[in-house]
């Protein structure tokens, strides 16, 4: 089973406009469908778009490590997202194997074989999870865990603010369920030259970032930035750091740990992006023309 809908930084045939699309324009996509509504100010019954959730178990060499809220959507992506920037495989090539399945209830189950290095790492860090939308620590066992230690990220990258405003523009035209729902988050990863090389989006702005730092790693993209449009929280930057991210982009408002852990790892970080604004709160000699 493979549902990936941003492979390569291309959309599928169905064009996302401007505004939400109506229900029955379209007909209905994966991650998403209709349901009917009662509104205030109609008498008669309408129909709307929702996007689905689903748990999703992650499986490493046959035992259940975690289990998440997610869209069911680019799960292959996710899975080794998720296992990057928890810090469970330090490279892509620890994955040997990756099957997405049908679980109970709806859900998924992503059963993941790795090396037996990283197995052991998993094993030691003795880590139970079960996660919500929006809830990144759910179930760790220490606090150490919780705010856990990264390495400084490279100074091998900058990016030309020239073409910021165009960069913000992606994060829109990846939320295709967005589009249709209202009810997504989104990162993208852009190029140095300001094109875009691809994007993801979920329910929950952890998984929409895990999902991207999947698929960048597939598609060894290295150099550019990455956008998120949710707001900057630790886990967001702990994320990003642990898989090497050196530029970071937030719609909306950091926290102040956030803030310091950026410092801390070398990370440029920048929030309340707007086309025509933002506050870059660590490292701004990465962006030129600042």
């Amino acid at each position: 089973m493979r549902e990936t809908l941003w492979q390569t930084g291309l959309f599928s045939d169905i064009e996302v406009g401007a505004g939400k699309t109506a229900p029955g324009s379209i007909e209905p996509i994966a991650g998403a469908r209709v349901v009917t509504v009662q509104k205030l100010d109609a008498a008669q019954p309408a129909t709307d778009w929702v996007a689905e959730e689903v748990p999703v178990a992650l499986v490493y060499n046959g035992i259940s490590h975690a289990v998440m809220m997610t869209s069911p959507l680019m799960l292959e992506e996710f899975a080794l997202g998720f296992s990057l920037s928890e810090g469970i495989i330090s490279s892509p090539s620890e994955i040997y194997g990756i099957e997405v399945n049908e679980g109970c209830n709806g859900g998924r189950s992503v059963e993941m074989t790795v090396s037996s290095e990283a197995f052991w790492k998993l094993k030691q860090r003795r880590r139970s999870m079960v996660g919500r939308t929006g809830c990144g620590i759910c179930g760790v066992e220490s606090l150490s865990e919780a705010v856990r230690e990264c390495r400084r990220v490279g100074n091998t990258q900058t990016f030309d603010m020239r073409n910021y405003a165009q960069a913000l523009e992606y994060l829109s035209r990846v939320e295709r369920l967005g589009e249709l729902t209202g009810c997504t988050h989104a990162a993208v990863w852009v190029h140095p030259d300001g094109t875009l090389a691809g994007g993801a989006e979920d329910v929950g702005r952890h998984a929409a970032l895990d999902k991207l730092l999947g698929l960048r790693a597939k598609n060894g993209w290295t150099d550019g930035a990455l956008l998120v449009s949710s707001r900057a929280s630790y886990e967001m930057v702990q994320k990003a750091a642990a898989c090497g991210v050196e530029i970071l982009f937030a719609v909306s408002a950091p926290t102040a740990l956030a803030i310091d852990m950026a410092d801390k790892y070398g990370m440029t970080l920048a929030a309340f992006c707007r086309a025509r604004r933002t506050n870059v709160y660590t490292h701004p000699q990465r962006l030129i023309g600042l």
